[in-house]
């Protein structure tokens, strides 16, 4: 079992002038507090994982991603707290020759073994056959997909709406999509009348559609398509990449707010939901929700990556 939260859930009013104008009441759900280690949507999706595990009486947790993953750390993270051995296969052989970035640094000090491949190799992740071979290497685990998206990741990120509703009633929520399996989650726990927004991280997120929709189709809501989209066209040039643009917004967010955005999810997540509004995507009068479903250990990876003082890094003091 996973330690439970340090704290409740947590929703931050954002007065933005373009919301204001168009009397549209913009809330921030600070899922990024809700536990210090495992933070937002890490937490609720791997909650239901590890009592599957436990219930299989697995010990170890294997799983896939990049150098800079959240799910990685979160996965090394969640072991150390639980007590599960973590392997963690890792996009590239050649950073097995390079000195560990902070990400997988804390990830190696959690107790994750670290295994890289090659990139065609890693194309593999979801061959079965590929899998077992892997577990002759390894031992027994419990497999976790890359991001940890899975049908039991929907229960747990389906409470975040039931603990929202609890705090206050909304027409609309936004989050940020990479596997679609956070915004699967928030739809099979919406009610008829609420609407859920994805901000798609990556260059050609249509795809993501279909992936959303498989998901949902355990819990019969594979035809709900009437209330829930997924926007494509905030990437900013694709998945780990960023503008200018984006960067000046998220430092401009972080003055007005006090809220620190990354630029793989979050700070295009709030580009794109005040992009919406602006363009009256919104009704006058909705409550618009979006989700900070954590993913900030990444700016240490970008400090060591390009230098405090780069031109594009707004932030001297974050991560510090």
């Amino acid at each position: 079992m996973l330690p439970p939260p340090s704290s409740s859930l947590l929703v931050q009013p954002l007065p933005e002038p373009a919301a204001l104008a168009r009397g549209i009441r913009l809330l921030l759900v600070r899922d990024d507090l809700l536990h210090p280690q495992l933070p937002g949507n890490k937490w609720r999706k791997l909650k239901y994982n590890l009592q599957a595990a436990r219930q299989q009486q697995q010990s170890t947790l294997l799983t896939f991603g990049g150098a800079y993953s959240n799910h990685l750390a979160a996965v090394a993270a969640a072991g150390k707290l639980a007590g599960f051995q973590t392997i963690g296969i890792v996009r590239g052989e050649e950073l097995a020759r390079q000195p560990l970035n902070p990400t997988l640094a804390q990830a190696r000090a959690d107790g994750m073994q670290l295994r890289f491949v090659d990139r065609t190799t890693y194309q593999r992740r979801h061959e079965a056959a590929w899998i077992a071979d892997l577990q002759r290497e390894t031992g027994p685990a419990y497999v976790l997909p890359e991001g940890g998206t899975n049908a039991l990741a929907l229960p747990g990120c389906a409470e975040l709406v039931a603990e929202l509703r609890a705090h206050t009633p909304f027409d609309y929520l936004a989050v940020a999509c990479g596997t679609g399996g956070t915004l699967a989650g928030i739809v099979s726990g919406l009610l008829p009348q609420e609407k859920a927004v994805g901000v798609a991280a990556l260059r050609g997120g249509e795809f993501l559609q279909a992936e959303v929709r498989t998901l949902l189709q355990p819990v019969g809501q594979e035809g709900a398509a009437g209330n829930w989209t997924i926007r494509t066209e905030f990437h900013h040039g694709g998945y780990a990449r960023f503008s200018p643009d984006l960067l000046a917004f998220i430092q401009a967010f972080q003055q007005r707010h006090g809220v620190l955005l990354d630029p793989i999810y979050t700070g295009k997540l709030l580009w794109g939901v005040l992009q919406l509004v602006e363009q009256g995507y919104f009704p006058e009068g909705s409550t618009v929700v979006a989700v900070h479903t954590g993913g900030l250990q990444a700016w240490a990876g970008f400090r060591q990556r390009f230098g405090p003082r780069s031109a594009w890094w707004p932030f001297p003091e974050a991560g510090e």
